[in-house]
């Protein structure tokens, strides 16, 4: 789990992150608030997902990790619905 955390911190020390409301896929969107149902019917199954949990080990959430346009794009999950949007791309 830590080492995945440092690759994670390398990347995004090499990289630029930028959070989003909307995310388009050719013409359509997903938006915060859209449910995972939408998300899953327009882009498919995420490549990785990651429990988000309380300190205690509750869960949460989910981070749902796509590849997209040559871009890692997460999606943070609650209650079934889509409530943030980061996109890291690369060599910026």
């Amino acid at each position: 789990m830590k080492l995945r955390w440092i690759l994670l911190l390398c990347i995004g020390l090499s990289t630029a992150v930028h959070a989003f409301d909307t995310y388009r896929i050719g013409s359509r969107l997903i938006r915060t608030g859209d449910s995972v149902s939408e998300l899953v019917e327009l882009i498919g199954q995420p490549l990785y997902k990651e429990p988000i949990e309380t300190r205690h080990g509750g869960f949460v959430g989910e981070h749902w990790q796509y590849r997209l346009d040559n871009k890692a794009v997460t999606f943070t999950i609650r209650d079934g619905r889509v409530v943030h949007i980061d996109e890291i791309r690369d060599g910026e």
